[in-house]
């Protein structure tokens, strides 16, 4: 970057935090005070101005009493579209609510809540954030009087970690499109993002630990009847004979037999057994997919990432104890 790119850059970004308040995340509710809201003409309103200069100068020219009248009727109506306008966006109240945990690729949701104290209805406010330059994203939003509403904006999550909530911009053009009002908010607020399940990892990693209960994979011991098949179900166990009286095609489900006591495994999701050369990325991307697919498949898994070990278990606050673990690996607190 030349030195009058790097000069313009500071000269912008100073200029910007100055005049749009931009100072980092705004924690709490945020209030948008007069001094935050901005107006500007539309290219209609321009050419509404542009209008009435015209009928001005005509009814100069011509001496119309009646053309006078009309300019200045309009002219009232534009000032009093000017003041709906910016009263639609003022003294609004904005709180940010909350991001559900999102993988690498997905679209993180940040969930944002306008709250009207005053009187009057709020029509149509555009809310996006402002490095997505798709106008498809952007979503409107109408609020009523002492009322509150919610509207959720997305943005694409591409790394793993913490992803802050982007600088939102709100907009209106109520009631007649002549101005735009507009103004910012930098949220504070920020979603998870674990890492991207790998497409096609190896099979779970089985650790050969003897167990009591029968837990885990089925035991060799003792034959307890027959189940439906479970992906990943070994075809050694599959109940041929029983599946030889079913018409699989017509919609027979095929069955597999359940053993009972015996040799249990257990799941052992460590990432010090995976290859020394692996990419440190695509190892965190593999033990995603195992975590997810031993929860898919009901099983208990151990789980050991560097200072987080956890002993086998299942369930969502297992798994989330995972991901987190995963989604946070190696990243500065």
């Amino acid at each position: 970057m030349s030195l009058y790119a790097r000069l313009e850059h500071a000269i912008r970004g100073r200029l910007s935090k100055w005049l749009f308040r931009m100072n980092g995340a705004e924690s709490g509710e945020v209030f948008l005070h007069q001094r935050r809201v901005f107006i500007v003409p539309t290219h209609p309103g321009l050419l509404f101005c542009l209008m009435l200069i015209a009928m001005f100068l005509g009814s100069v020219n011509y001496n119309l009493s009646l053309g006078f009248a009309f300019t200045f009727l309009i002219a009232g109506c534009a000032l009093i579209d000017m003041h709906l306008t910016f009263r639609n966006l003022a003294h609004l109240h904005l709180k940010a609510g909350r991001a559900a945990p999102v993988f690498a690729g997905e679209e993180a949701q940040f969930e944002l809540h306008l709250i009207n104290r005053r009187k009057h209805d709020r029509y149509a406010i555009w809310l996006d954030f402002v490095h997505d330059d798709r106008p498809e994203l952007a979503q409107p939003v109408d609020v009523s009087a002492n009322a509150t509403s919610t509207v959720l904006l997305s943005t694409a999550a591409i790394h793993r970690g913490w992803l802050p909530a982007p600088r939102v911009r709100l907009q209106t053009r109520f009631p007649l499109g002549l101005l735009r009002a507009w103004s910012y908010w930098q949220p504070d607020a920020k979603a998870l993002v674990y890492p991207r399940p790998e497409d096609d990892a190896p099979p779970l990693p089985f650790a050969g630990v003897e167990l009591d209960d029968g837990q885990g994979q089925a035991g060799n011991d003792d034959f307890a009847g027959i189940r439906g098949y479970q992906a990943g179900d070994s075809l050694k166990r599959l109940a041929w004979r029983h599946i030889a009286r079913v018409d699989v095609e017509a919609g027979g489900t095929l069955v597999t037999k359940h053993f009972e006591g015996g040799a249990a495994t257990e799941i052992m999701i460590d990432i010090n057994a995976l290859p020394r050369g692996m990419d440190a990325e695509l190892k965190l991307s593999r033990m995603t997919r195992w975590v997810m697919e031993a929860e898919a498949r009901g099983l208990a898994y151990a789980f050991q990432l560097g200072h987080v070990s956890l002993p086998a278990a299942h369930g969502p606050a297992h798994r989330d104890a995972c991901l987190r673990a995963l989604a946070l690996h190696g990243l500065p607190s």
